[in-house]
This record gives C-alpha cells, structure tokens and sequence, in this order.
C-alpha cells in the first residue's frame, strides 16, 4: 500500500513539475512575444520623432528586458534631447554596467553629467569612452571635444584644454563658443569665469580666442596680426604677453616669445609660468641661460613637478647630472605614468655612473612609451623636444636613449 501510495505522489509531482515547466515556457514565449511587440513600436515611434510615445514604449520594453542595452542607450538619447538630464544619465549608466565597450554611452554619460554640474565624474566618463572609441560622427567628436575642452579649462588644467580644443577649430569650424573658451584657456582663467559683454575683457577674450583658433588653422599671419593688435591695446592685460609669447613660440619665433614672456613678468614679477616658458625656449639652445629661470620658478612653486622637471632637463644638459637627479626625482612623483620622465631620468642616472637605476628607468620608459603618443601636460616638453606650452619644436641636439 505504501509502495502503490509513493508511486502515486511520483507521478503526481513529475505531472505538476511539467505542467510548471510548460507553464513557464508559455510565459517567457508570451514575454518574448510582447517585448518584440513593444520593441520594434518603441523604434518605430523614434524613427518617426514619436519622441515622449517612443520614450513609454522603450520603459515598457525595458521592464520586460532590463539586460536590453541598445533600449537603454535609446531611451538614454531621447531624454538627453528632451533636456531631461537626469533620467539620460540613469540610462546611459546602465548601458557602461551591460557593455564594457560602449564608449558612446560613457560620452553621452559624460555630456548629461556636465549639464548637472558634476564636472569631475564628466571628465572621467567623457576621457574613458574617447579611449574606448566612439561612432564614427563628426558632429559628436566635436561635442565631445568641446566638452572635454571646456571641464579641462575648469580644472585649471590649461594646456590639455587648447590641445583638445584647438582640434575643433583645425577642422574648420567657426564656433563663438568654442573660440571664447579657447581664449579662456590661452589666458589662463580659471573656473566658469564671466566676463560681461562690452567691457575690455570681453574684448581681449574675443581676440586672443579667435587669434588662437586662427593658429589651429595655420593661419599664422592673420593669428599675428589679431594677437598683436590686442596686445597694443591692452598691454597690462592679465596673461596677454604670456598667451601672445606662447602663440610666437609655435610660429619658432623663440626670441620675440621670450620678449613677451619678460613683459609678462614685468606686468607680474611673480609669474611663474612666463619663466617656465622661457626656461624650455632656451632648453637645448642655451640651456646655462634657461637655469635661472627655472630655478625662480621652483623657488616660486615647489609643489609644480613640471618646474623639477624643466629644470632637471636643463641641469642634464649642462652636465650637472647630481643636481638634476633629485629634481626629476621629484617630477616623477607628480607624472608618475610620463614616459619623457623616465627617459630624461635614465639619462641623468646613466651619466651619474647609477647603472642599475638607470637600467630601470629604462625599462619603464620602454613600458609606458609602447602606449604610443600620449597627450598630456607635459607631452611637448622633453629630450627628444626643445618645447613651450604645448608646441613643439625640434631640438638642437640628437636625443639618446638612457644608457644602462
């Protein structure tokens, strides 16, 4: 009886185990069925501009198929056009946590987070989806590029905000906004600085950022003449002598850059920057010249690592290499991924008979310089270049490789 009653409960559990089982195949196809209803409504609302009824359709789709990643970077786009910031930057996250490689939902990530003001998690996002790579549309490189430009600018971080956005303005486009922000970054002004239409600084703005744009195009004269204009008319304008000096620089008119550079100081005795300047406009073509200025300039501003390391460059080619260690020791811990340092490093150790330290260096500089051409702060300044602000132009003197 037991037996026959166990047997029993067996075929009665197996039934139910594959009623359930069916049950649930019929739900997930019924599931299946409705998410590609809804799916291909939701495209079709958006191809037709349906925006608010595509954006419904979408949230319906993606509460049936929350992995759905294309879903969340559309519905991402549509709320990022309707201004709607906030929930843009809900979607687009959820596509950087489903797709490590999409690096146009971290840009667009990036771009919704500078609408809300968090400025330092844009960068980031806007810097980690330009490395990963982006669809290829012009209109969003610029957008991007801007952007990146304009946080950078914030940042203080001055010179990687003309190198991005002088890209914009070298492709041929003439943007206010791009051209204010370019000026904004050649003269040195930090935060979201304003400056009130019709007074002298708006003025100066205008002309140094359209000077500027007009070098990115390798329009030198014209850039010259609007430079030189405004350099007449206002002369004790914060940075103008810097920002013009350094515009001479990249036309490798090193003399009159450091004419202006001193006028720069005379304006400010304490402009560190205008010294540091000088000091690798002279590197490689007189390098004993160059020292005192990027001495002032460490006395000035120790805590700077690129003032250690023009100045450790300068100390290499004048031969006093036990001085110049201690000072690219120094510039490495504040460029600790700069390959230059390491090879300017290795240089300096090899010299100074430190074989071993000169063999790592050596090995570092190999490891990082197989990123291939980086873009940073100090990316012109080197060995291999005799640079200024982000130009560069070449050395006198053949570089070599640290020596073991």
């Amino acid at each position: 009886m037991l037996a026959a009653t166990a047997l029993l409960m067996i075929v009665v559990l197996s039934a139910t185990s594959e009623t359930a089982v069916a049950s649930t195949q019929a739900g997930q196809a019924k599931t299946n069925a409705s998410f590609a209803t809804i799916s291909a409504e939701a495209e079709a609302a958006r191809d037709a501009n349906q925006l608010e009824r595509a954006a419904g359709l979408y949230k319906k789709a993606l509460a049936l198929r929350p992995g759905w990643a294309e879903g969340w970077f559309s519905l991402g786009t549509i709320e990022y056009d309707q201004n709607d910031y906030a929930d843009a930057a809900r979607a687009f996250a959820k596509v950087r946590a489903l797709d490590a490689k999409a690096g146009t939902a971290r840009v667009m990530l990036g771009l919704c987070e500078f609408e809300l003001g968090r400025d330092e998690a844009a960068l980031k996002h806007i810097e980690e989806g330009k490395t990963i790579g982006i669809a290829d549309d012009p209109q969003l490189r610029h957008v991007m590029i801007y952007h990146e430009g304009v946080l950078l600018q914030r940042g203080t971080k001055f010179q990687m905000a003309e190198i991005q956005l002088r890209k914009i303005c070298a492709d041929g486009v003439e943007n206010a906004n791009v051209a204010r922000e370019l000026g904004m970054a050649a003269l040195r002004m930090p935060g979201k600085a304003e400056i009130a239409e019709g007074t002298p600084g708006a003025e100066v703005l205008s002309a140094v950022g359209k000077a500027e744009c007009l070098g990115a195009q390798r329009k030198f004269d014209e850039a010259r003449e609007e430079y030189s204009e405004i350099v007449k008319s206002y002369p004790e304008y914060p940075n103008i002598h810097f920002a013009y000096g350094r515009f001479l620089l990249d036309m490798d008119d090193s003399a009159d850059a450091i004419a202006e550079f001193e006028k720069e100081i005379a304006n400010d005795p304490k402009h560190v920057f205008a010294r540091l300047e000088i000091a690798a406009a002279k590197y490689r073509v007189d390098s004993r010249g160059g020292l005192a200025y990027a001495e002032e300039a460490v006395k000035m501003n120790p805590n700077f690592p690129l003032g250690h390391y023009l100045l450790g460059l300068l100390l290499v080619d004048t031969g006093d290499y036990q001085r110049a260690i201690p000072e690219l020791e120094t510039a490495r811990k504040g460029y600790p991924n700069e390959a230059q340092v390491y090879f300017a490093l290795g240089n300096a150790y090899a010299r100074a008979g430190r074989k071993q330290d000169a063999a790592e260096a050596r090995t570092t500089f190999l490891r990082l310089n197989q990123r291939g051409e980086q873009e940073s702060e100090i990316s012109s300044y080197g060995p291999k270049m005799a640079a200024a602000g982000g130009r560069t132009v070449q050395a006198g003197t053949a570089a070599k490789t640290p020596q073991q």
